[in-house]
C-alpha cells in the first residue's frame, strides 16, 4: 500500500498534526485527503521522491551469476560495465 504525504495548504492556519507533513498509508485508488482529520484545515498532498538502493534480495548476485550484464552510467551516452 503507497504511504501519501501531505501538508496544510496555509501553513499558518493549520494544527500541529498538519502544519508539518504527515504520512498516510492509503489503498490503491483511494480518494486523496482534502481535509485534516484533526483540524478540518485544507491539506495539499506532497510529491515524495521514491526510495531506490541497492539490492538486498541477492538479485545482483544471481544476474551476475547467469551471465547478465551490469552497467553503470558515466556520462551522456557512456556506460561503464559493473559486472
Amino acid at each position: 500500500m503507497p504511504i501519501r504525504e501531505y501538508q496544510a495548504k496555509h501553513r499558518r492556519k493549520g494544527c500541529d498534526k498538519c502544519r508539518l507533513p504527515f504520512e498516510r498509508i492509503e489503498r490503491p485508488g483511494e480518494q486523496p485527503l482534502r481535509q485534516c482529520p484533526e483540524c478540518g484545515g485544507a491539506l495539499i498532498r506532497l510529491i515524495s521522491a521514491p526510495r531506490v538502493g541497492a539490492s538486498r534480495s541477492g538479485a545482483d548476485a544471481r544476474a551476475k551469476s547467469a551471465g547478465f550484464h551490469k552497467l553503470k552510467k558515466i556520462s551522456k551516452g557512456e556506460y561503464e560495465k559493473i559486472y
